[in-house]
């Protein structure tokens, strides 16, 4: 290799998806020099680090799709890297509750969903709920058995041990130079300039922007939805996991009770529009990225086709009440004095110009560079065979540079 490069492939992002992507490039051509850099001071601090911590098994997603090739390939192979290296997990089963007859045909569809994804999954009539949720009421529900939890922070850290790839910290790029033949040279906030033959772009939230810096059109933004948590305190109250019939027109799974793997139980996400990519919060506000957020047309899409479903997740934000109201529609017993605010996350998830929201892992290619420009959930679950994809592109623009 000209020593003209600083190493053959650069990863952007020290998420699970960027980090999972050293490490499948260094597992499968050893020998390969991979730089990862994060703006961060460590690794998964933004989506990876601020979600359920769920192993999901699958069972949501279009036969066929990535999302459900990954999830059901990813969750298994989830379970055996947190236990081949220690890190807390647990494969604790989940209910999905119809609290209302109108869902009763969409908990049906999840049954055939699951079987046609190969998920086993168990039918259940009102009264068999209470057999795992003493205190969880509905009219009917399904039990999906490989869905669990885990730390997928500590699953991180271990991602970017095990990868032996060379980790910067604290490194935003600004920069990107791109020219045929010569690779890709990134330059970061503090001036310093990294050379790659390849370029491999996991950056979460601002994926779009990078892509763009490198001259490749993404063809989509990204519009950030923040979830909001809350935490049980009487966690007794829940055994493991208990979720929604989710909308089918969103790609959201709405508020669900997760017992995490520290014993503690977190109630949510709703999906609100974040006024920043990294808008934790509604005092959170960046004007530029919320004027380009406005700016896409694909944004005024959205607010328009669902105002009715967005009205009731704000109403939920701003009311801790109306929140605690969405929670006792599948945990009857809780109260409002239960909830304890606990920390937020964001969704960095992708929208079309006609206001789409893609539904599926989105990965795209330009000269030296592969953009991941959709990743939400479960990519944590997905990791794994994630990067090994993303990894496998990144291996042959490698090869034929």
């Amino acid at each position: 290799m000209e020593r003209a490069f600083d190493c053959d492939v650069l990863v952007i992002g020290g998420g699970i998806v960027g980090l999972s992507t050293a490490y499948a490039i260094t597992r499968a051509a050893p020998g390969t020099r991979v730089t990862v850099l994060e703006k961060e001071p460590g690794p998964a601090r933004h989506q990876t680090g601020r979600n359920s911590g769920v192993i999901h098994s699958g069972v949501y997603y279009r036969p066929g799709s990535l999302k459900a090739r990954y999830a059901v390939r990813g969750a298994a192979e989830m379970v055996k890297f947190c236990a081949e290296y220690g890190i807390a997990h647990a494969v604790t089963g989940k209910l999905i509750v119809a609290t209302d007859r109108a869902e009763l045909p969409r908990l049906h569809a999840l049954v055939q969903r699951g079987r046609e994804n190969g998920i086993p999954v168990r039918e259940l009539g009102a009264a068999q709920i209470q057999e795992y949720e003493p205190e969880v009421r509905g009219l009917a529900a399904i039990h999906v058995g490989t869905t669990g939890v885990c730390d997928y922070v500590a699953v991180a850290r271990q991602l970017a041990h095990a990868s032996g790839a060379e980790l910067r910290y604290g490194a935003e790029v600004r920069q990107v130079d791109r020219r045929p033949g010569t690779g890709v040279a990134v330059r970061t906030r503090s001036g310093e300039v990294l050379r790659a033959r390849v370029m491999v772009n996991c950056g979460g939230l601002h994926c779009d922007e990078i892509a763009r810096l490198t001259g490749d059109d993404p063809g989509m933004r990204i519009v950030p939805f923040r979830g909001e948590y809350y935490e049980l305190a009487r966690p007794e109250l829940v055994r493991s996991l208990v979720y929604p019939v989710p909308d089918p027109a969103f790609p959201f799974l709405g508020v669900h009770l997760t017992r995490g793997i520290d014993g503690g139980v977190h109630l949510g996400p709703n999906a609100v529009p974040a006024l920043a990519r990294e808008g934790y919060g509604w005092g959170v506000v960046r004007p530029r990225e919320l004027a380009a957020t406005l700016a896409w047309p694909g944004s005024w899409h959205i607010a328009r086709r669902h105002w009715r479903y967005g009205t009731g997740e704000l109403h939920r934000s701003l009311s801790k009440a109306a929140f605690t109201t969405a929670v006792r529609r599948l945990l009857p017993a809780v109260a409002e004095s239960d909830l304890v605010p606990a920390p937020a996350g964001v969704r960095a998830q992708a929208v079309l110009a006609d206001g789409t929201l893609v539904d599926d892992f989105l990965i795209k290619e330009g000269a030296h560079a592969v953009h991941v420009l959709n990743a939400p959930s479960p990519a944590a679950t997905a990791a794994l065979p994630i990067g090994r994809e993303v990894g496998r592109r990144a291996l042959a623009l490698l090869g034929g540079s």
